[in-house]
């Protein structure tokens, strides 16, 4: 609806079934998360409703899905306190500050310290033991030049991989093995891999952070992690370079899916945002429901964009600080819109409904 800060798109399906039992957090099965960085600042009040209050409601199991920052919110919503847990991920990412070029080591001893702050001392025990929140990280393990550390050999993995992504996406198993770390006993089964060569591996309480790091790794900007503890041995690097917003496709599952966005946009991996035909279609996606900002609610941030990764670069620290609080402060109306959804006699009335 014009005007409105919170876009809300839905499938057939969940719109029927939303139409006939409300907002039930029961309703939904698989809650997904993409990569994207900084763009989570605009997500970040929305992800305290939904995590510490909506869907700590139902009693079904829910399996959570992420690459990047996306798994680093999803690992908030299987701690203890989830709301908590947000905060401290928010005020850790927030605040990280580097030297004036910094080296992908220094990133990634910020980068481990946010998620330890995030974790603290049993975090990832709770994790691994939460009885209802099934958790799914994704990562992308480097094969041949990918799986190097020497930046010339990375540097021409990543740049065959690119062009080889511009003929087919498939063409990029070549170079990556998508591994997904999973809680429980075994992955969601109705998620279905049939893209790319997929291994599994189970999540305990001292493969969890490295894990996280790995799926946020950025090659060239993170070391990224070597040699997991119960993984395949090799380099894993971040999971966004196959999954960077996910192919929807993927999920056969009953329950529907929920999906706190940046966008209205789908582009199922990272090297695809350069290849505008590969966008998603969201309106085929029957079981759906995406919740973004609006393009009014964008237009009315500094400088018209959520806040992005280029902003470490173009920005002073302390500017940048201001712009992201400033983005995380105007978030809470995307919230409050919601919150208002779910007691509002009619569902989907603000809801843009793919019938």
């Amino acid at each position: 609806m014009p005007g409105r800060a919170l876009s809300v798109y839905v499938g057939r399906e969940a719109a029927r079934r939303i139409r006939k039992e409300g907002w039930s957090p029961d309703l939904f099965s698989l809650l997904l998360g993409a990569s994207g960085g900084p763009k989570w600042f605009v997500l970040g009040q929305l992800d305290r409703l939904l995590f510490g209050d909506f869907l700590q409601r139902g009693q079904r199991p829910l399996s959570v899905l992420g690459s990047s920052i996306g798994s680093w919110r999803h690992a908030c919503l299987a701690l203890a306190d989830p709301a908590a847990a947000v905060d401290r991920l928010e005020r850790g990412y927030l605040y990280q500050e580097y030297t004036s070029k910094p080296t992908a080591e220094e990133v990634s001893e910020v980068s481990r310290a946010i998620l330890q702050s995030v974790l603290g001392d049993d975090g990832a025990s709770q994790l691994v033991g939460n009885p209802r929140i099934s958790t799914h990280i994704v990562t992308a393990r480097g094969r041949g030049p990918a799986a190097s550390t020497s930046t010339p050999l990375l540097a021409t993995g990543m740049g065959v991989a690119a062009l080889g992504n511009t003929f087919s996406r498939r063409l990029l198993r070549l170079h990556f093995q998508r591994v997904v770390f999973h809680s429980g006993e075994a992955p969601l089964p109705g998620l279905v891999f049939h893209d790319f060569d997929t291994g599994f591996c189970g999540l305990k309480a001292d493969n969890v952070a490295p894990a996280l790091h790995a799926s946020g790794a950025i090659p060239f900007v993170l070391t990224g992690e070597r040699d997991i503890p119960g993984a395949p041995p090799g380099q894993y690097w971040d999971g966004g370079i196959i999954d960077y917003h996910f192919d929807l496709g993927q999920y056969r599952g009953e329950g529907l899916i929920l999906y706190p966005h940046f966008r209205a946009g789908v582009i199922p991996g990272w090297f695809d945002k350069f290849l505008p035909w590969r966008q998603a279609a969201i309106h085929e996606v029957d079981k759906l429901v995406l919740l973004c900002p609006s393009e009014t609610f964008i237009a009315d941030l500094p400088f018209e964009k959520i806040p992005d990764r280029s902003d470490f670069s173009r920005l002073s620290h302390d500017d940048r600080v201001r712009y992201w609080e400033h983005c995380v402060e105007r978030s809470r109306i995307l919230a409050e819109e919601f919150e208002a959804m779910l007691a509002a006699s009619d569902p989907l009335q603000h809801a843009t409904v793919f019938d």
